[in-house]
């Protein structure tokens, strides 16, 4: 058997328990419905992050900082899309795992380095918004050789989590319900090993992220409210930039709000499973959290053309749109991460 089965002397992971590991233990019902969701989730997601990919390289000119993190993002959820989601629904519908060991480490791998990936550029985002918003002399720090850096540590970071169960410290295994993989919580159980690797997943690919993610909108939100008075007193020019900023950081905390309710469901469970007792998470109610983790990376071309429409929608019910139409013939996505360049007072524009 695998190595990780025999990691402590009388350990048998959760998963072999039950026999085959790769036998879904969901009814052949239920293994439809959750083959349907995904296949239905996994084609807007690829359309939708498909497009913003598309329309970002379109552009003829250098692609700016903001671009290329926005950019980054719709790839890591685009490769979580087409890399694992046609494995499970596959699997799904066959009501076991077709791909054997081989196939599940390449799943949960790809599965843990886009997610990551995609967690770690909302996190330098994030912390970029605080800089722009908190610290006005901030500026343009992010200028293209800043992007280039991070989107460099950022991919470094999750190929370096993600490669860790594949080199020894840690694993990936089948979960509960069998026709999925992820990473293996249930080596906190097993050995000292376990649990640092488990420990240490939580800490730098969760808690760590999220907490710069949460003190980064907390200290903007402060920061709003303490200074409405001050924006009153800026030119022309300088409102326009800090409407601009104060737009674009709303659309970053909508990104990151929909990935963290997507996934914080599937970490609680998951650290339950890891250190609780066998079965304290039952299989069905495993599975729920699971679907909606997946459905995170189909949130972000939705959240981009809801705020679009809204804005089109506004400018029209103002009855400024039809003066006002050549400036729209082509599709608008809001970035996540702009700089301060100075915008004309009445020409300020949000491109992605």
């Amino acid at each position: 058997m695998e190595n990780e089965t025999s990691v402590h002397t009388g350990y048998i992971p959760p998963y072999l328990l039950r026999g085959d590991p790769f036998a879904s233990k969901l009814s052949k019902e239920g293994d439809i419905v959750a083959a349907v969701y995904i296949l239905i989730i996994g084609i807007m997601s690829a359309v939708g992050n498909g497009y913003v990919i598309y329309m970002t390289i379109k552009r003829k000119t250098k692609l700016k900082p903001p671009e290329l993190m926005t950019l980054n993002l719709a790839i890591f959820d685009f490769g979580i899309s087409v890399t694992g989601k046609p494995f499970f629904v596959v699997s799904s519908f066959a009501h076991r795992w077709l791909f054997g060991w081989e196939g599940c480490r390449f799943y949960g791998w790809a599965g843990f380095f886009f997610g990551c990936g995609s967690l770690i550029t909302m996190t330098v985002v994030s912390f970029d918004r605080y800089l722009k918003i908190c610290h006005l002399r901030y500026g343009t720090w992010i200028k293209r050789n800043h992007a280039m850096l991070s989107l460099l540590f950022i991919w470094l970071y999750a190929a370096f989590w993600a490669t860790m169960p594949l080199v020894g410290w840690g694993s990936y295994a089948p979960e509960p319900f069998g026709t999925s993989c992820t990473l293996n919580w249930w080596l906190a159980q097993a050995s000292v090993a376990g649990q640092s690797f488990v420990m240490s997943i939580l800490f730098f690919c969760l808690i760590l992220p999220t907490g710069i993610i949460v003190f980064s909108y907390v200290k903007i939100i402060i920061k709003v409210k303490t200074s409405a008075k001050e924006v009153s007193y800026f030119d022309t020019r300088n409102k326009n930039n800090h409407s601009l900023e104060m737009k674009l950081t709303k659309v970053a905390m909508l990104i990151c709000a929909g990935f963290l309710i997507a996934w914080i469901p599937y970490a609680v469970v998951s650290v339950v499973s890891a250190f609780g007792e066998h079965d304290s998470v039952p299989i069905p109610v495993s599975v729920i959290p699971t679907l909606l983790a997946k459905s995170a990376a189909m949130y972000n071309p939705i959240i981009y053309q809801v705020i679009d429409c809204k804005n089109s929608c506004s400018k029209f019910c103002c009855f400024k749109a039809l003066s006002k139409k050549k400036q729209y013939k082509t599709p608008r996505f809001y970035s996540i991460s702009a700089s301060m360049k100075a915008t004309p007072a009445n020409e300020t524009q949000i491109e992605m």
